[in-house]
């Protein structure tokens, strides 16, 4: 029987270490996938929760404000972008706009129970550092939800509505509590050969390590869990 290893990633869909992370992670999963079973959800960190829905920025402008000027931002910018095609991910910072991430954390929340959650997460991650799409724009969440595999027609019903405000406003302020301050953050919250918590759960992995950091820290904690 595999051990199963219970994994919360917290993230955001504009931040591009957890794109970064995403990459990184998986092919940490698939390595370790004949001895342990990693069960991930995603949950939701936002890193700019003053920007004002509908009124996306180009990403550059809001570097430059965040870090200190133009010459700053295209630096970071440089920076990620090439770690991103290291890991083949097309980077396209010179279009991407910065918006509020809030509703697509809702759609998320909703993704979960269906099984189309990580895929999802990887299209919203896509529209918005690849497709240069606003992400706070309902018709491209609805489309993500869509190309991910979900009814979009319930997604856009759910969107329209009042459904997950509450539950992820819950999900940031237990972040915060729990003194998550910056993303991606990987958090063990079960081990064991039901992923009943009989491990090291509490554990944090931060930041978008090297796939062979993920990996060891998964089969450490499978190895744990097992006595």
């Amino acid at each position: 029987m595999r051990t199963v290893v219970e994994v919360e990633i917290w993230s955001d869909v504009v931040c591009p270490w957890c794109y970064i992370g995403l990459r990184r992670f998986d092919r940490a999963v698939t390595a370790v996938a004949d001895d342990i079973e990693v069960r991930s959800v995603y949950r939701p960190f936002q890193l700019d929760p003053t920007s004002s829905p509908g009124t996306p920025t180009p990403v550059a402008d809001a570097y430059a404000k965040k870090f200190g000027g133009a010459q700053a931002a295209k630096e970071i910018i440089d920076q990620v972008t090439a770690v991103a095609a290291a890991e083949g991910i097309e980077f396209r910072l010179d279009r991407a706009l910065r918006a509020n991430t809030f509703d697509a954390h809702r759609l998320l929340w909703m993704a979960e129970p269906t099984g189309h959650q990580h895929e999802l997460k990887a299209r919203l991650l896509q529209a918005y550092f690849t497709d240069g799409l606003d992400v706070s724009d309902h018709h491209v969440l609805v489309d993500a939800a869509g190309a991910a595999g979900m009814d979009a027609g319930a997604a856009a019903e759910f969107l329209s509505g009042v459904g997950g405000i509450e539950d992820v406003r819950a999900l940031l302020r237990h972040a915060h509590a729990d003194g998550i301050t910056a993303v991606p953050s990987y958090v063990i919250v079960g081990t064991g050969t039901a992923g009943d918590g009989s491990g090291s759960p509490g554990w944090v992995i931060p930041g978008a390590q090297e796939t062979d950091v993920f990996e060891r820290v998964l089969r450490r904690l499978a190895a744990r869990a097992n006595g």
